[in-house]
């Protein structure tokens, strides 16, 4: 009985916080706008490879989100996983599935990096992968994150994200084990 008022106190406590924060309707699937970003990194990059990615990156992310059982905003999905009423949906699952799906295609001219926001502020942490040219640098390259509207890609170049700061994870990491 005092479990199910606390995660029902919890919950409750999460719509108050969210309560501005619910689904939005998506934008169609922009594949053609992603791929023509990630084309315009750099000329190494492949046109098919690009557009083998962004495909992936949109239609996987909406497989997590149906493997999730997303049903709310991000931040109400994330108070549901840490109560245990959902397995998996947290940012960093998302940027990691991804990124492993992504890796499985063995891309030859596209690098994969992890990037981290607000981990020194009071603000929830996020991780989100990013996608440069081969050998360019996460700051050059392209955000795609699965989790910021539960499932439906958002992408945008690193330096546009209004949103979020982002930063290199294996960076914010070195840091945090001095």
């Amino acid at each position: 009985m005092i479990a199910r008022l606390r995660v029902g106190l919890a919950l409750l406590a999460a719509v108050v916080l969210v309560a501005c924060g619910a689904p939005q309707k998506q934008a169609p699937a922009d594949i053609a706008g992603l791929t023509q970003a990630l084309i315009s990194l750099d000329p190494v990059v492949d046109p098919a490879e690009a557009a083998r990615a962004a495909e992936i990156a949109y239609t996987y992310s909406l497989v997590l989100r149906q493997d999730y059982n997303v049903t709310d905003s991000a931040l109400m999905h994330n108070a549901k996983v840490n109560q245990g009423l959902r397995p998996r949906g947290l940012c960093w699952h998302w940027a990691d599935d991804l990124q492993t799906r992504l890796r499985q295609e063995g891309f030859q001219t596209l690098d994969m990096h992890r990037a981290i926001a607000n981990h020194d502020t009071i603000l929830i942490e996020h991780s989100t992968v990013v996608m440069s040219a081969k050998g360019g640098k996460m700051r050059e390259g392209i955000v795609l994150d699965p989790w910021r509207y539960g499932g439906y890609l958002f992408w945008s170049p690193v330096l546009e994200d209004s949103r979020y700061n982002w930063e290199e994870r294996h960076i914010v990491q070195a840091g945090r084990n001095r």
